[in-house]
Formats: structure tokens, sequence, C-alpha cells
């Protein structure tokens, strides 16, 4: 657990967490916590059992805002994309009138992200904090976007090319992990217009109206998923369209291979009967003309068919 008094922006680490009971004459105190933390910080802040409970479940958060008496409990979902897979961690944050709690299970990369801008802006109240950490989650999600999009469109340019039996699955897979965001992203986007909708005593009626950015981007977020999952849908018609062609193809040649057999089968088959007497059967150079005969004829087919572009 860290805990720092900002004062416009500037970081002063505080050791012991009783400090924390009194506001500062100027600023706020941030703490960054885990979960097991919360034995500490619960009876200190007078967190709400609930709250705590959502905080220490292992299952997805769905996004919220919870009001309470002396404070605020907000879940909102960070997200990373590593090695091809989709990460959401939940992001808990208490804000009360002269401190903010942030309390994860993971490292979240937006905690790291917050410092600087916390400098530049020269923060220095707890619902200013609140603002830029919502805003760098959601504004993560674009980057996210980003990749995915172009995911999809190396996917794409792949089936085009040379379609495989592994595009299949990857577009299944690609595709499940972007209706599992979406369902996410509503609530998210839903819990955003709240902070900038319903009236928050502990949010600056100024700071709240800021918020309606944020909502506008999440908004955008969630029409750009939508788009995703029906390019997913596109991308699958195309591999099957791909597939489908492909043994059309297969079986185009098939088909050509077995019309050029078919005379020279036809040859060998009435040599091959047991007659007295069939033309250039006793010839000494019967055998090389029919050989011959069967090449040209062969040759002579497949450039027809190449002509005539089927092949």
């Amino acid at each position: 657990m860290k805990i720092r008094l900002v004062q416009n922006g500037v970081f002063t680490a505080v050791d012991d967490i009783s400090e924390t009971q009194i506001p500062p004459t100027d600023g706020f105190y941030w703490i960054d916590a885990d979960v097991d933390d919360l034995v500490v910080l619960q009876p200190l802040f007078g967190i709400h059992d609930l709250a705590v409970e959502d905080c220490l479940t292992e299952e997805e958060q769905r996004p919220k805002l919870e009001v309470y008496e002396s404070h605020y409990f907000l879940v909102i979902n960070s997200i990373r994309f590593d090695d091809e897979e989709i990460f959401l961690r939940a992001l808990n944050i208490f804000l009360g009138r002269h401190y903010l709690i942030t309390v994860t299970r993971q490292k979240i990369n937006e905690l790291r992200a917050i410092k600087p801008v916390l400098w530049e802006q020269e923060v220095n109240t707890a619902d200013r904090l609140m603002y830029h950490l919502v805003d760098l989650v959601v504004d993560n999600y674009f980057l996210v976007g980003d990749r995915i999009e172009a995911r999809i469109e190396q996917l794409e340019e792949n089936i085009l090319m040379n379609t495989k039996k592994t595009h299949l699955n990857e577009i299944i897979s690609l595709r499940s992990e972007i209706l599992w965001l979406k369902k996410v992203l509503g609530p998210q986007r839903d819990v955003i217009a709240i902070l900038n909708k319903k009236d928050l005593r502990l949010i600056d009626d100024q700071l709240q109206k800021y918020f309606v950015d944020i909502h506008e981007n999440a908004v955008k977020i969630y029409e750009t998923f939508e788009t995703y999952r029906d390019l997913m849908a596109n991308l699958r018609e195309a591999y099957q369209s791909s597939v489908a062609n492909r043994a059309n193809e297969i079986m185009r040649v098939f088909t050509a291979l077995t019309t050029i057999f078919m005379p020279l089968t036809f040859i060998t088959g009435v040599y091959g009967m047991n007659f007295d007497y069939i033309p250039g059967m006793h010839d000494s150079y019967g055998s090389v003309i029919l050989l011959i005969i069967m090449v040209g004829l062969g040759f002579g087919m497949f450039y027809f068919f190449r002509k005539k572009d089927w092949l």
C-alpha cells in the first residue's frame, strides 16, 4: 500500500496511515492499495461492506457507481492486449472529500501513467484525480481498438491470399473476445453518463461537465466495437467463400484431368481387347505411333482447356 499527499501535482510520501484521517490544509491523499489492504482501510474510512465484497470477489466486475454517505464507490475496467489476447482488469475507486483510494488485484498501467498527468495539470483535488484516471482508462480502449482493427485487416489479407483452416479458429476466437468486450462497454458507457448527469456532491460541478467528453469517447468505443463485430461476420463469410472457391478450383482441375484421360483410357481399352486383328497391332512401329497419338491428344486437350480458361 502506497500513501501519498498530492498538492498541486506534487507527491509527498506518507508513512503513517492515521494521518489520512485529518483533511490536509492543501491537496488530498491518494492511497494505492491491494485488495488485502482493505482489512486496514475499511474501518478507517468507513467503507461499506458491499463495496469491500465487490473488491474481494474474483469474478469479473460489472462497471458501476455506488453512492454512500461519506464516499463513492466506482468500478471501471482497464483493458490490456497482450500476446494477441485481451484482458480486463477491474479498477476500484473510493472517492472521499479529501482522499481517493484505488484498489486493484493486478498492476494497471493507467495508475503509472497518471503521475505525469497530475504533475502537468497541477491536480489538487481527489475528484480531479478520479476524472483523469477514468479518462486514461477510456482512451486506452482506442489504442486496443486500433490493434484489433490491424489484426482484422491482417487476417483478411491472409484469408484472401492463402486460406488456411487455422484462420477459422482465429476468426471465432477474435469474434468471441469482441462480443465479450461489448458486454462490458455498454455498462461502462452508462456509468460514465451517470458521472455527468447525476447530482454528486463530492464532484465539483464544473469538473462534472468534463465527463461529457469522456462519455462521448465511451460511446465512440462502443460503436467501434459494434463495427468490429460486423467486420468479423464479413470475415467469416469471406473465409467460407474462399474455401468454397478453392474447392471449386480443385474440382475443376480434377474434372479437366478426368476429361483429358477419358479418350486415352478409351484407346488403351480398345487395344487391350483380345481380337485377332486391330489396326497397327502387328506393325513394328504401331506402339510408338499409338503413344505419339495419345500424347498429342492429351496435350491438345490441355491446350484447349487452357485457351478456354478452364484450367
